[in-house]
């Protein structure tokens, strides 16, 4: 039965991402599973080796999707045939040297990789930045409540209940293809900064 007043804020804090994690792999084709198979397995093979060329750990390497699925063809609808099969294969490569993730994706594509599924920025700590953005939220919460509880002509009191929720987001990198005078130039890559939130929910007691 105790009164209470109900507060939330959100805390912004922006950080320099450190860590890249970069998926690709390869799309393959044939007239047969084992044909489509096959071939994927020979390009991914080349892909692997041009991971572990450029210095990537086994254990920052994954392979993160194998599908073989048959391809159809539906000319006749009542009954529609198999005309081949496809296999995808995709892995996921982690990089601390951000410098190195345009040459790196370059170089893939070069090993045989088709299929780039993106590239994402992340923080290997975002704690400093969280206790940032929880400390803005916290004394940003504060100062509605005791607005709100001045305007009402009430005393705040002590707290009650405190939750919090944290968001992590960032721009999606873009890679875009450019005249190069040199055919070595690599694919351009900006990180940009991540933004992380904490939304805090305080109830407090008033009276």
């Amino acid at each position: 039965s105790q009164p209470s007043l109900d507060v939330s804020a959100t805390g912004y804090a922006n950080a320099a991402p450190d860590r890249a994690t970069v998926s690709a792999g390869v799309v393959q084709q044939g007239k047969t599973a084992r044909e489509a198979m096959m071939g994927n397995a020979t390009l991914m093979t080349a892909v692997f080796d041009e991971l572990k060329s450029a210095g990537i750990p086994k254990s920052d390497i994954s392979t993160s999707q194998l599908s073989l699925q048959p391809q159809y063809d539906y000319r006749d609808r009542n009954k529609p045939t198999i005309k081949g099969y496809e296999a995808r294969n995709t892995v996921t490569a982690k990089s601390e040297d951000l410098d190195q993730v345009g040459p790196m994706i370059d170089a893939l594509v070069s090993a045989g990789a088709n299929n780039i599924n993106g590239v994402n920025f992340g923080l290997k700590d975002s704690k400093a930045a969280k206790s940032d953005a929880r400390r803005e939220a916290v004394i940003d919460a504060r100062r509605k409540a005791e607005e709100m509880a001045s305007a009402a002509g009430v005393r705040l009191g002590r707290i009650l209940d405190m939750s919090e929720s944290s968001h992590q987001s960032g721009p999606r990198p873009m890679m875009r293809a450019m005249a190069m005078e040199s055919a070595d130039a690599a694919t351009p890559i900006a990180g940009g900064e991540q933004t992380l939130s904490v939304t805090i929910n305080i109830t407090y007691a008033i009276d």
